[in-house]
């Protein structure tokens, strides 16, 4: 009988939540594997909602994960509760399963990815980098899933 803890096979997507925007990814457990979906301005709650349903309806995910953002020492950032607001909401809105991953790094690392490869983007590079700190969230999430299995699996 399967854990029920465990998070299905499947598609998930991923989300950077910003106080301005908030990135989108979409990620399958099978393979591993994320990508950038999109970035959602985070004023106008109603336009907001209707953005993420339109994502959720468009890629039928079995869970959502959500990036949780600590201070390097462990302690909660002044925009932790409002993630953590944000991650209710998508569950009751929503009815899927949401998972938190720690979002520290992924920010940073966001940035130095977007300036190796240069990317031009006519958005700009909030944009881009709210987008990859989402698929950075996702992938290590989907990682951690894959590694938690095989240790249990021996």
């Amino acid at each position: 009988m399967p854990d029920p803890h465990t998070p299905k096979q499947g598609t998930y997507l991923g989300f950077d939540y910003g106080e301005k925007h908030i990135g989108v990814a979409v990620g399958q457990r099978l393979t591993c594997t994320s990508n950038g979906l999109a970035t959602i301005p985070t004023l106008g709650k109603l336009a907001r909602w209707e953005a993420i349903g339109r994502l959720v309806d468009a890629w039928q995910p079995c869970g959502l994960v959500v990036g949780l953002s600590y201070q390097e020492d462990g302690t909660e950032n002044p925009i932790t509760p409002q993630i953590l607001k944000f991650s209710r909401q998508l569950e009751g809105r929503f009815r899927l399963p949401v998972y938190t991953m720690d979002e520290t790094l992924s920010t940073v690392e966001s940035k130095s990815l977007f300036y190796q490869s240069r990317a031009k983007h006519s958005t700009g590079f909030a944009t881009v980098r709210d987008i990859l700190a989402a698929q950075l969230i996702l992938q290590s999430w989907l990682e951690h899933i894959a590694q938690q299995e095989r240790q249990k699996n021996g």
